[in-house]
């Protein structure tokens, strides 16, 4: 395969240290891409969403059938060539690469840089690609069109750029920080998740990525939305490091009403652990990529619910007004709590949700989907505002995602760690919940609040838990002639709560 031209390498480093933008080969100067560059802002996206949505939807072009038809192992060995990434050559601290269309990445996506306040686009060429053979390579040259778009920043090594964000596939992304791998994913937009007639799924169908100075520390990202029922602009102000964050502004053009829209949606998996044990033996204590849900409230408190993989659907919504934020969380961090050479489950990252706008009132919804495999996204999570989106009115809101390795929380705070099912009872059934931060001078003091929605709360008790600076909580509950129950337990001392308020929802199907 021909390789990128080394007179570039010198040619932009030289550029760079004058001040004068230099190109990468894809749409270098002798590249007839050079003069189809525009003026380019966000407002460019915002009125390409606008107009767009005033056309009937129109689908994506789609990899041919032999790109598509590749299996995961043939995939896989399509490599963007490291020493063609864009600005891999440069004094910025950032690089781009390109994914390769195929496999489960049928849509063909447009990709621009910004440079100088220019739109330029980047056009797939034979040197694009490391692949297993010729065939493919003609493939991909034919098709000119990539399936998506990864940043590298030195975020663990100075002298070493990761990758540490991607987008790919209908509206997903997902990012690092420092010391993490990848889990759960973020999407741009969630239209009608579990309804009868099926989801629908927004893509993000063309990026521009602004180029940094060799100064800056973070890197911007506008994209396209379209979908049958709305088109989008969005910016990501992306910030690598420890953590990573990521500050999304949004504006969105509905051609219908839509009832169900989820807004800063999260996917992850929850096979087993905690309360939730396997159904056939295994190595492994737990298996997950996040466990619990957290959520703080527009009134203040803080809800912690763990996350279940249950054996039907299971939906829960928490109503709420001016939401502070919400998030998918990996709370245990050590490899002991999984034993998962491979996977490295402790490394997976969190993801906080904060609001940079009042939301008004909506719901958070949670989707808990069965599942037999760790390779099947089980859990979605939601922001679904009251009244859903109107017709041809625009929507705009904004929010940061913060790749953390836990939920915010001031040092001080008593938080939930682990939540177990208790010693068979010869009357009910028992729980225990573990808090880290609570003095041992302070547990007499402390009140449990336990309720349940139908049954009864038989006993709750709390004692020292000295291995993690906390208590244990134990509560036995008894559900009666129900099938569902739902539980609600907050510690209170002075009659102000402790810790955040425990939810679970007890189903006779999942715990008999």
């Amino acid at each position: 395969m021909t390789q990128p031209r080394s007179k570039f390498v010198l040619g932009s480093m030289l550029a760079c240290m004058l001040g004068i933008s230099s190109l990468h080969p894809a749409y270098g100067a002798d590249s007839s891409q050079e003069k189809n560059a525009k003026t380019f802002t966000h407002e460019t996206v915002v009125e390409l969403a606008q107009k767009l949505a005033q056309k009937p939807f129109k689908e994506a072009r789609k990899a041919p059938k032999e790109l598509i038809d590749l299996d995961y192992a043939t995939y896989g060995k399509i490599n963007y060539q490291e020493n063609a990434a864009i600005w891999g050559g440069t004094p910025t601290k950032f690089s781009v690469q390109l994914f390769a269309p195929g496999f489960l990445y049928k849509n063909l996506v447009d990709i621009d840089v910004v440079e100088n306040s220019q739109a330029i686009p980047i056009e797939l060429t034979e040197s694009s690609f490391s692949v297993p053979n010729g065939i493919i390579e003609k493939l991909l040259t034919q098709v000119g069109q990539y399936a998506g778009v990864r940043l590298h920043y030195p975020i663990n090594d100075d002298e070493v750029k990761d990758e540490f964000i991607m987008f790919q596939g209908a509206s997903y992304f997902r990012a690092l920080s420092k010391g993490q791998t990848y889990g759960l994913s973020n999407r741009g937009l969630a239209i009608d998740v579990a309804q009868p007639k099926g989801e629908e799924y927004p893509l993000f169908k063309r990026f521009w990525v602004e180029r940094p100075s060799k100064y800056q520390t973070a890197i911007v990202v506008h994209a396209l939305l379209d979908s049958q029922s709305v088109t989008g602009a969005y910016r990501f102000g992306i910030y690598p490091g420890a953590p990573t964050r990521v500050d999304v502004d949004v504006t969105l053009f509905p051609r219908r009403d839509i009832t169900h829209v989820g807004l800063a949606p999260l996917t992850s998996m929850f096979l087993y652990g905690g309360l939730d044990t396997p159904d056939k033996p295994d190595y492994r204590p737990a298996v997950h990529n996040s466990e619990g849900l957290q959520i703080d409230r527009g009134n203040g408190e803080r809800l912690w619910r763990p996350l279940n993989n249950p054996n039907k659907l299971q939906i829960s919504a928490f109503g709420d007004e001016d939401i502070k934020g919400f998030g998918l969380i990996q709370r245990h961090r050590n490899f002991d709590y999984y034993q998962d050479l491979t996977a490295n489950y402790q490394q997976r990252p969190s993801a906080w949700i904060e609001p940079l706008n009042d939301w008004g009132k909506g719901q958070l919804v949670l989707l808990e989907i069965p599942s037999s495999a760790e390779t099947n996204d089980n859990i979605v999570t939601y922001w679904e505002p009251q009244g859903g989106l109107k017709q041809s009115v625009p929507y705009h809101y904004s929010y940061r995602i913060t790749a953390s390795n836990d939920s915010p929380s001031a040092a001080t705070k008593a938080r939930v760690i682990r939540s177990s099912k208790g010693q068979k009872q010869s009357k009910g059934k028992e729980l225990l919940i573990d808090y880290s931060n609570i003095k041992p001078q302070d547990i007499e003091k402390i009140a449990i609040d336990a309720s349940i929605s139908k049954g009864k709360i038989l006993s709750s008790r709390i004692v020292a838990h000295p291995d993690i600076n906390g208590a244990r909580v134990f509560v036995t509950f008894e559900p009666e002639s129900t099938n569902v129950a739902e539980l609600r337990i907050q510690l209170r001392k002075d009659e102000k709560p402790v810790a955040a308020t425990w939810l679970y929802r007890w189903n006779s199907d999942d715990w008999p």
